[in-house]
């Protein structure tokens, strides 16, 4: 099926399927409906190089993909990015992925807009003071923040975990069974969510006239063996600690591992609550002793960034709302426990 014969099927013209398919607004909401559905039960599928020399439009959403020799490949991304697809099929987009060095991320942004082979684009992996941000809102595409960057005025289109809340909840939760020494296994220190989430546990330790000691802190690569060597380095500390807090359950399952080596019992010896971002191959509720964890799902991100970005581009009404500030959910289970006596 090609535009002429869904033009003869639905007695319109050309140029008003063409304009229905790409949300123009002078078509109305009935024809729309009308074509789309046409379109949906015939397989018709718009020419892309035609339908970009008609709304000026690549129909393609850009992203960097940070990488080097020796730099760690991320699964959060791969999951993020499993959302993020979901939701652009559904309205016919394209990726337009630019590998690039984690210090040339400006330049390869710059180069994917300058070529016009996308509409807008996404930024992730915020640092503090990230200096991105002022570079896109420069830039004149859309574009929207997957978190936010710490020390930077919130005047740009975000979605984040509310992570400083989320690790605050989960340090009260220690608290109340009584733990008193923590430790913080940590994403790498320049990263916001890092930041965000060492600033929930230290304020919720403040409150109970407790510090985090900077020995219990590891701020590190989210892998498993990362985890495993930063949970092994904390359990040789001199006084080392009843409850732990891990920045994911890749984190966390190299930690279990050393709390097993050590020969103490995850949920009695030792308590630990993880960040859950619901990946689908390392589930919570799997491990020996089920991890307590928050929860926040990175394919419903992912989703929702593509489905925010393409109403950016598309320019539907009414606009999704600037900023989203996501709550985690804390989900308990048999890794905490009282603290020991």
């Amino acid at each position: 099926m090609n535009l002429k014969q869904l033009s003869e099927l639905l007695g319109l013209s050309q140029t008003t399927i063409s304009r229905a398919l790409n949300g123009y607004p002078e078509v109305s909401e009935e024809t729309r409906k009308r074509v789309l559905k046409a379109a949906q039960e015939t397989g018709y599928r718009p020419n892309r190089a035609a339908q970009r020399l008609a709304t000026g439009k690549a129909g393609s959403i850009g992203l960097v993909m940070p990488t080097a020799p020796g730099h760690n490949s991320d699964v959060h991304f791969g999951e993020f990015q499993s959302g993020l697809g979901e939701e652009a099929l559904k309205h016919d987009f394209h990726f337009v992925i630019m590998p690039a060095h984690p210090r040339d991320e400006e330049q390869a942004i710059r180069w994917l807009v300058a070529s016009g082979s996308v509409d807008g684009y996404y930024l992730a992996y915020m640092r503090e003071k990230d200096s991105r941000i002022a570079m896109a809102k420069s830039l004149g595409v859309p574009f929207i923040v997957h978190g936010r960057s710490y020390g930077v005025e919130d005047d740009y289109p975000y979605l984040d975990v509310d992570n400083e809340g989320a690790f605050r909840d989960a340090t009260e939760l220690l608290l109340d069974l009584g733990h008193h020494r923590f430790a913080l296994l940590n994403g790498p220190e320049d990263l916001d969510f890092a930041i965000r989430r060492k600033l929930g546990v230290k304020s919720a330790l403040k409150k109970r006239g407790l510090t985090l000691a900077p020995a219990l802190t590891r701020h590190t690569a989210m892998t498993d063996e990362h985890g495993f060597r930063g949970m092994s380095e904390l359990l040789r500390h001199p006084d080392p600690p009843t409850a732990v807090l891990c920045a994911s359950t890749v984190l966390a399952l190299g930690a279990v591992r050393a709390i097993n080596t050590a020969g103490l019992r995850l949920g009695h010896d030792i308590s630990l609550i993880a960040h859950d971002d619901v990946l689908p191959l390392l589930k919570p509720e799997h491990f020996t002793v089920p991890l307590t964890t928050t929860r926040s799902s990175l394919r419903a991100a992912g989703i929702r960034i593509a489905e925010r970005l393409i109403a950016q581009i598309e320019r539907t009404k009414p606009q999704p709302p600037e900023h989203e500030l996501w709550k985690a959910d804390l989900v308990i289970r048999a890794s905490t426990g009282p603290a020991p006596g």
